[in-house]
C-alpha cells in the first residue's frame, strides 16, 4: 500500500511539475522501482572562525620583579584576552526545498539505478557517487592548547624554600635566577669549571639551564597561556547579502550574542557575481514546456562572492564560492536512459551540476 502510494505522488507530481515545484517539499525523498523524489542543492557559507584565547596568570613574586629583576611592566592581576586568528569561509550543500523533482521510470526502457544522499540530493544515476571531497574541508579544527608548564618550586633550593617570608624567597629566588645565567654564559664562551665533552652534551647543558631559569623566571613574569578554538556560524542565503551581522567578538569576552554590543561586529556581504546568464522570455517559455517531459533536472550554478567586514568596512576575509541558487536548472532529456544505450550520470555533490555524463551501448 505504502508503494503505490509513492507511486501515486510520483506520478501525479510529473504531471505537476511546471506549476507546483514547491509542492514536493511536502514529500520525503526517496527512490523505489517505480520511481524517486530528489532534490537539487543550493550552497550555504560556513564561516569558521579561529579564536585565540590568552590567559595571563600573575607570578607569587610579581611584586617584586621591579625590585630584583628590574622589570616595570609586569602586571600583578590576572587577565584573559581573545583575538580573532582568521576566518575560513566554506561553501556546504543542503536540500533546495523549491527544487524538489519527481521521476517516473518508464517501463518501456530499463529502470535507472538512482542514488541520493541521506538528505535527499541527487548525486548519481546508474553509477556509484563519487566522494564529497568537500567534506574534508569541513573537518573541525583541533583546539590547539599550551603545553604544561613545570612547576618552578621543583627548581628552588633547600634555602629558598625554607625562607621565613614571600620577600626573601623572591630575594634568593632572583639571586638563582642570576647564578643559571651567569653559568649558562660561562657554557658558551668555553669558561665553565666543568665544560662538556661534545657538542650534544653542550646542547643538553644550556637546555636545562634555560628550563630553570624560564621556571624561575615565570615566579616574576607570571605566565601567559595561549588556546586556540574552532567557532562555526553558518549563513544562509537565497539572494544577495548587504552588511548582515555575522557575530561579535569580545576583547574580553571572546564571541558573544549577536545583541551584546560587548562584541565588536563582524558583518558579511554576499554578491552575485552574474555568471550564468537569466534566461530570455523565448528560453524560458521553452524551459516550462520541459518541465512536462521526463527527465532529469539539474543545476547551471552561477557564483557568489563572500566578504566578511569589520564594523568600519575593513575586509577580514573574502572568497568565491559557487552557488546554484544564483544560477540556472536545465533539463536533461529522459531520452538518454533507454534500452539502446546505458548512461552513466554524475552530479557534483556541492553544486548539483553534471560532473560527468557517459554513454555506453549494452552487449
Amino acid at each position: 500500500m505504502k508503494k503505490l502510494a509513492l507511486l501515486f505522488a510520483i506520478c501525479h507530481l510529473s504531471f505537476t511539475l511546471a506549476t507546483a515545484q514547491t509542492q514536493l517539499s511536502q514529500y520525503q525523498p526517496g527512490v523505489t522501482t517505480d520511481g524517486a523524489v530528489y532534490f537539487l542543492p543550493k550552497t550555504v557559507v560556513k564561516l569558521q572562525a579561529m579564536v585565540e584565547k590568552t590567559t595571563y596568570t600573575p607570578g607569587d613574586f610579581a611584586r617584586y620583579a621591579q625590585r630584583y629583576l628590574r622589570m616595570s611592566d609586569v602586571s600583578q592581576e590576572p587577565a584573559v584576552s581573545y583575538r580573532l586568528l582568521g576566518v575560513r569561509i566554506t561553501p556546504v550543500a543542503v536540500p533546495d526545498t523549491t527544487k524538489g523533482y519527481a521521476v517516473k521510470f518508464n517501463p518501456k526502457t530499463v529502470a535507472p539505478h538512482v542514488a541520493l544522499s541521506a538528505d535527499g540530493l541527487l548525486l548519481a544515476i546508474n553509477a556509484e557517487p563519487r566522494p564529497d571531497n568537500t567534506s574534508a574541508s569541513l573537518s573541525p579544527v583541533p583546539s590547539v592548547a599550551a603545553l604544561p608548564q613545570p612547576d618552578p618550586r621543583q627548581y628552588m633550593s633547600e634555602e629558598i624554600l625554607s625562607a621565613g617570608s614571600t620577600a626573601k624567597m623572591a630575594e634568593l629566588t632572583a639571586r638563582e635566577i642570576y647564578d643559571l645565567r651567569e653559568n649558562r654564559s660561562l657554557l658558551i664562551k668555553g669558561q665553565a669549571d666543568f665544560m662538556p665533552t661534545d657538542g650534544t652534551q653542550l646542547r643538553l647543558m644550556l637546555s636545562q639551564l634555560d628550563q630553570q631559569d624560564r621556571a624561575l623566571s615565570s615566579l616574576f613574569t607570571g605566565v601567559t597561556r595561549c588556546d586556540t578554538t574552532e567557532s562555526v556560524v553558518t549563513i544562509a542565503c537565497d539572494g544577495p547579502i548587504q552588511r548582515q551581522l555575522a557575530f561579535r567578538l569580545s576583547r574580553k569576552l571572546g564571541l558573544v550574542d549577536n545583541d551584546d554590543l560587548a562584541g565588536v561586529p563582524y558583518y558579511i556581504n554576499i554578491e552575485d557575481m552574474h555568471t550564468v546568464p537569466l534566461p530570455d522570455k523565448e528560453a524560458a517559455a521553452k524551459v516550462k514546456k520541459k518541465a512536462y517531459e521526463a527527465g532529469i533536472y539539474v543545476n547551471v550554478p552561477g557564483t557568489m562572492r563572500v566578504t566578511l567586514q569589520l564594523g568600519d568596512g575593513q575586509t577580514v576575509s573574502t572568497a568565491e564560492l559557487p552557488a546554484p541558487q544564483f544560477g540556472n536548472v536545465e533539463l536533461l532529456s529522459g531520452d538518454l536512459f533507454n534500452k539502446h544505450f546505458t548512461t552513466h550520470l554524475w552530479l557534483n555533490p556541492l553544486t548539483g551540476a553534471v560532473d560527468r555524463l557517459e554513454t555506453e551501448q549494452p552487449r
